[in-house]
């Protein structure tokens, strides 16, 4: 994980449900009611419901999500990491 000091990341929210986040370097897990993500400042879950991802670019480690949000949580040690959805379906 990068030094918190050297990292900027944005989490944007319009109306409860349009969500941006950059600093994004893996989607772990998503579904209708949950997304979470590997991010430079430690895991990021995300919960609500009717989710879906809608836009996610590693290069620039953005994505954009859709649906109805009401929870947001930081991890900072998480668990080993499993090998993330992406990861395992550009083998």
């Amino acid at each position: 994980m990068a030094s918190e000091k050297n990292v900027i990341q944005n989490i944007i929210l319009e109306n409860r449900e349009k969500l941006s986040v950059s600093g994004v370097l893996d989607i772990l897990t998503f579904d209708e009611e949950e997304i979470t993500l590997d991010t430079q400042l430690g895991m990021l879950t995300v919960k609500g419901s009717d989710l879906k991802v809608e836009k996610l670019s590693l290069d620039t480690g953005e994505i954009v999500a859709k649906g109805n949000f009401d929870h947001f949580s930081y991890q900072k040690d998480a668990a080993p990491k499993r090998e993330g959805f992406l990861k395992s379906i550009f083998r």
